[in-house]
């Protein structure tokens, strides 16, 4: 059996959302290289013109759709603008909010946020896609958690629970879904070196160093390309018989 049959994104179709930088550039340039078309998201139009060209350049096929997903519909409404220009068979569920306080010193917003982006879009999305989905008898959905849905830390305490209730919602509809090869699993990073660290690493390496030199057996925070195999694998044939499980990426967290 060659690789490129088990492996290999070509006719597919894949939605990315959070694709504008960090692992979810990463994971979009993956699958744009395994022959899948990619639509890029981002907050803001041209968010994702980087990664696009990034793509183009390496002879790939990309295009961006924006949206916030903090607001009520969005996620719904994304599906419905990628699906009005060609069927989605893989949706990388990877834009997510994180506020890194204790739950005592969140605020409403602070929370309400990180619901609606973390939560209420999933389930937008999914309520859009899965339907859509079982009728082609072919899917693939990647929610991108984190360590934290199973061990989480106290700065991220709501963060932790969006993330893993977000697993649960896969895990149920795994199973509704699995007779129609519609497939749901979660990869899971540890601490991954993205811009989303880079206030912390920035103000104080050497202890940026030690944090991460101690935190998993592998001493040391991982890349956003060190996602992608594991995102591929997920994406493809090669995951036919794998549904409602988590990959943990951690470094050995």
């Amino acid at each position: 059996m060659r690789l490129e049959s088990v492996f290999g994104l070509e006719g597919r179709t894949a939605l990315v959302t959070g694709s504008s930088r960090g692992i979810g550039a990463a994971i979009a340039e993956g699958l744009a290289g395994a022959g899948a078309h990619v639509f890029l998201h981002g907050t803001k139009v041209g968010g994702a013109a980087a990664v696009q060209e990034r793509i183009s350049s390496s002879g790939g096929t990309a295009q961006e759709l924006a949206a916030d997903l903090s607001a009520q519909g969005a996620g719904r409404d994304l599906i419905n603008r990628a699906e009005a220009i060609a069927p989605v068979d893989i949706l990388v569920i990877n834009a997510s909010a994180q506020i890194n306080a204790a739950l005592a010193d969140l605020t409403p917003d602070d929370l309400a946020f990180q619901l609606s982006v973390n939560l209420g879009s999933t389930v937008d999305m999914l309520q859009a896609v899965l339907p859509l989905m079982s009728a082609r008898k072919w899917g693939r959905v990647v929610s991108i958690g984190s360590v934290n849905q199973l061990r989480p830390k106290g700065i991220v305490t709501a963060y932790a629970a969006t993330k893993a209730a977000q697993h649960n919602l896969i895990q149920s509809q795994a199973r509704d879904y699995a007779r129609d090869n519609v497939l749901l699993n979660t990869l899971a990073p540890g601490l991954i070196d993205t811009d989303r660290n880079a206030h912390r690493r920035d103000a104080d390496p050497e202890g940026w160093e030690e944090y991460a030199r101690t935190l998993n057996w592998m001493g040391r925070a991982g890349q956003p390309e060190e996602m992608v195999g594991a995102a591929i694998f997920l994406s493809s044939q090669a995951c036919s018989f794998m549904t409602g499980e988590t990959v943990f990426l951690t470094g050995g967290y």
